[in-house]
């Protein structure tokens, strides 16, 4: 599963340490100091921590995703013991500089104040002149390093795949800034790295590893009489996501090309591991180590898409029209309606004294559930609602999993919100009413769900009745593959839906795509059904308003799914856009792609003009009645 070579070299380097910091010279002051951090009687041995290398984050093919590398600088190695005068310092990192110029062709520039200050309180360890050599700098310097000059190989943290997963990833930072304090026992010999964001963040204690031990030996005048790795460190562990670098790779891919903001996930149904949890725009991880400068942070906090927003996990939003799917599901199983109850279409209903419309604007006659749904009719279910109740329409979203976080090993997660009694009694100072009732129906409202509820919960509709808990984390190994921890699928919940539940969704999820009155033909395949829900809602004030687009579902749709994903648009203020038009072209790219040499794109029936406009456009912002 892992890069062994990198920990090989990464280990190796300590044996560099080892003797390729002496470099002894003759004192130029007939008066010896002892080292300044001790005084003469304890000049005897100074442990100094040597850092651990990183374990790895990989994919669950095993390509990494974050790795360790040694990287180098070339440093000054000053003689002991340390009795040199302050021009005497300046002078001989002068003299080092000089001879480095030979070996890079960058400017090396030093601060002489620096270069005192270290000496006097660091001096045994090396002073950094030039920082992360190249390759090219490298090969070109090793073997002919003059004296006073050392190659010091230190670890730094990379992500090979650049901004790919890059929020899920995370990133890491320096525990603290280079020190200039005086030398501590015990003290690293660099500063150390710590997870600040995604899996980085989650599994730092994980993959930081254990520091090993450095002893420096000096005599009784102070100069350094050897060097030995006491203790040598261990290497953290490594941690194999669920995530697939493909899969992930193509979603945001899609996501560039086709929304400024937005969410796609991908999961697998009968695991619930997630294959892609894709968010844009992104961030590049590589740009934060080992630290960000002024010139990107600014760029990135300034940027009004908030690229450091993982919008698959993170964010909430109100669902639309995919939230009909839970309508059925309530109803079905509560009884409340059936197959072959019909309701009409109107493009107009009254609820309390309150106007509710349909999308269109026309009267689509009587229609069952599978017609609704495929049409997204709005009267239909605001009528449905009302005769289930919003005790058991609620009970059962939060039965798939919506508006309470998934338990996915990533910080920050987004609740979301399904609005209870008591919300709306301690936010609105009332119980949920019709009006609310109504809104709730299609998904407006007070009613909020991130884009992995969503995925979560199609996958339990996929399987029949599994509420799988989302995961991103396959299990945690060591350098050795030796497994320390495995992350198994867990059942949260066991739906056991009815037949008549299961065999109703799934015709009515693939009529939204296939039939000719559906929102959702841009994600229709030739070969292989496809079972879905588009949804459009608005959320925010009414002069900031933006839009949600969604689309949502699983394929195979008719049998053995293998893929449940949920799809988000999140549209600018003021922007109108529906998921049959921005979210169904998404998801039907990626399936055309996952399911190549299976499938083939079949062209969208042609639809009414009509049908592209906002299926879940009415809402009212006060119940009332």
């Amino acid at each position: 599963m892992c890069n062994r070579l990198v920990f090989g070299i990464c280990i190796a380097v300590f044996w560099r340490i080892a003797g390729g910091w002496s470099q002894e010279a003759p004192s130029a002051n007939p008066t010896r100091l002892t080292p300044s951090w001790e005084t003469q009687r304890q000049a005897a041995t100074y442990a100094l921590s040597i850092p651990a290398p990183r374990g790895q984050i990989t994919d669950r093919n095993g390509i990494p995703l974050a790795q360790t590398r040694v990287n180098y600088n070339l440093s000054v190695v000053f003689p002991t013991p340390f009795d040199f005068t302050d021009r005497q310092v300046i002078e001989f990192v002068n003299r080092a500089v000089a001879s480095a110029r030979g070996l890079t062709s960058r400017s090396v520039e030093y601060s002489e104040d620096a270069a005192v200050q270290h000496y006097r309180n660091r001096g045994a360890i090396p002073f950094d002149i030039a920082n992360d050599l190249s390759n090219e700098e490298v090969t070109k310097a090793q073997g002919k390093v003059p004296p006073g000059l050392t190659l010091r190989a230190i670890y730094v943290r990379i992500y090979p795949q650049g901004s790919l997963a890059g929020q899920v990833v995370g990133y890491t930072g320096r525990t603290s800034r280079e020190s200039t304090r005086i030398l501590q026992n015990n003290e690293p010999l660099w500063p150390e790295s710590e997870g600040r964001e995604g899996l980085e963040q989650t599994f730092d204690d994980q993959l930081r590893g254990k520091p090993g031990q450095l002893n420096l030996t000096f005599d009784n005048d102070g100069i350094k009489t050897g060097e030995r790795i006491a203790v040598p460190p261990e290497p953290g562990y490594n941690v194999v996501t669920t995530l697939d670098v493909d899969v992930q790779k193509l979603a945001e891919k899609i996501l560039q090309k086709r929304a400024k903001r937005g969410a796609i996930v991908v999961l697998d149904p009968n695991t619930g591991e997630v294959l892609a949890l894709a968010s844009w725009p992104t961030i590049d991880p590589n740009d934060f180590v080992p630290t960000i400068s002024e010139e990107k942070f600014k760029k990135i906090a300034s940027d009004p898409n908030i690229p450091m927003l993982p919008r698959a996990y993170r964010s909430a939003y109100p669902p639309g029209s995919t939230f009909k799917m839970f309508v059925g599901v309530a109803g079905f199983e509560t009884h409340a309606i059936d197959p072959t109850d019909e309701f009409d279409c109107p493009s107009a209903l009254d609820v309390g004294n309150i106007v509710f419309r349909n999308w269109k604007k026309t009267d689509a006659g009587d229609l069952n559930f599978r017609q609704a749904l495929a049409q997204s009719c709005n009267t239909w279910f605001y009528q449905a609602g009302q005769k289930i109740g919003s005790r058991a329409l609620l009970a059962w979203a939060k039965r798939f999993g919506l508006g309470a976080r998934t338990g996915i090993l990533l910080n920050g997660e987004a609740e979301g919100r399904i609005p209870t009694d008591e919300y709306m009694e301690e936010t609105y100072h009332r119980h949920i009413m019709g009006g609310d009732l109504a809104n709730l129906s299609i998904g407006q409202g007070d009613i909020l769900i991130s884009p992995l509820q969503m995925a979560q919960a199609m996958g339990a509709l996929a399987n029949g009745g599994t509420l799988y808990q989302a995961r991103i984390v396959r299990q945690v190994q060591t350098l050795n593959n030796e497994v320390v921890y495995v992350y198994n699928p867990r059942a949260k919940d066991l739906l056991k839906l009815s037949s008549v539940t299961i065999d109703e969704l799934r015709k009515g999820m693939m009529d939204v795509v296939s039939s000719g009155n559906g929102t959702g033909g841009a994600a229709e395949l030739k070969n292989v059904k496809v079972a879905g829900k588009t949804g459009t809602a608005q959320w925010g004030p009414k002069k900031k308003e933006r839009t949600a687009a969604w689309f949502a579902g699983f394929a195979p749709g008719d049998s053995s799914p293998r893929y449940a994903f949920a799809a988000l648009y999140e549209g600018a203020p003021g922007e109108m856009a529906h998921g049959g038009a921005v979210a169904a072209p998404m998801i039907g790219e990626l399936l055309r792609e996952l399911f190549k040499g299976e499938a083939s794109s079949k062209k969208a029936p042609q639809r009414d003009e009509s049908d592209e406009m906002d299926e879940d456009s009415s809402r009212a912002p006060d119940q009332s009645n």
